[in-house]
């Protein structure tokens, strides 16, 4: 597995497992632990995903040494503020029979997330977390974390795929040293994606299927990329990308499908506002 060098000078995997909407706890247990058996070596939950605890399980059950898995979990929204992280942190290790986190990630930028990164940094120091970051996180909310903490955050995660490539924000994260991680790579099958014509050929060319071609344009963009299924055959070819790599020109034939938009029709710089921030905002889940 192709390992990214952070800005901390730690390492992550370049590819790994999803289980957004993986909500049945067997199946999310046994997902995780064919996914490390099968060479996976990242795992990505998040609070309220509700499912940390099958994730816990799985990686027990899979029998591969904790030092070899790379665990990232994410704060949700009603825990925001200095103490609410800290008691979060200890319930969510708690819960998932882990001594530590590989990474945590702010879910949203919404709420008191200064407050919230002052204690994420304070687990950093005592050996609960290894790397901290975030999630949704436009300039606006990076600008203000960073000028307000002593910690850059070692990623951002959201939504890229073909058609949702970030690019307004690549350049600011190049610049502080962050790095990109992908939640709903591919489309959240999108047949606008898996059925493009275009990576259709491409697929057909390198004899791999189409999920294959844009998890390989993600790993040669340098991104980070968390595809999620359940299907032990999808699970094992998604990570069947390392013997074959697009050309520059194919690399720009993908990068000239960005539309700009994304799936939710949040705002980055303004993520308070919308009807999907109402939604977030009143989502209350079991932490």
């Amino acid at each position: 597995m192709k390992n990214y060098i952070l800005n901390n000078g730690n390492g992550i995997p370049a590819l790994g497992l999803g289980v957004w909407q993986v909500n049945d706890a067997v199946q999310c247990k046994d997902v995780v632990s064919f996914a490390l058996r099968n060479g996976y070596r990242l795992i990505d939950t998040a609070t309220v995903y509700q499912n940390e605890a099958a994730v816990g399980e799985g990686i027990l059950d899979s029998g591969i040494p904790r030092e070899e898995i790379f665990v990232c979990s994410k704060l949700w929204i009603q825990d925001m503020g200095y103490q609410a992280t800290k008691d979060a942190i200890d319930r969510l290790l708690k819960r998932m029979q882990l001594d530590y986190l590989d990474m945590y990630l702010i879910h949203h930028p919404l709420g008191d997330y200064v407050g919230s990164w002052a204690a994420m940094e304070e687990a950093v120091k005592a050996g609960k977390i290894i790397n901290i970051g975030v999630a949704n996180f436009g300039k606006k909310q990076l600008t203000e974390l960073i000028e307000n903490s002593s910690t850059v955050p070692a990623i951002d995660q959201m939504e890229i795929h073909p058609l949702c490539q970030q690019r307004y924000l690549r350049e600011f994260l190049k610049e502080k040293g962050i790095a990109l991680e992908a939640w709903s790579p591919l489309g959240s099958g999108n047949s606008a994606v898996l059925e493009d014509a275009d990576i259709l050929s491409m697929a057909k060319k390198y004899s791999k299927n189409a999920g294959q071609i844009v998890l390989r344009w993600h790993i040669q963009e340098g991104v980070i990329a968390i595809p999620k299924s359940v299907h032990q055959e999808r699970l094992v070819s998604n990570i069947d990308v390392w013997d074959f790599e697009l050309t520059e020109q194919e690399m720009n034939i993908i990068r000239n499908k960005d539309t700009g938009k994304n799936i939710l029709g949040y705002d980055l710089e303004h993520p308070e506002q919308g009807e999907w921030t109402d939604f977030l905002l009143n989502l209350k889940v079991e932490s």
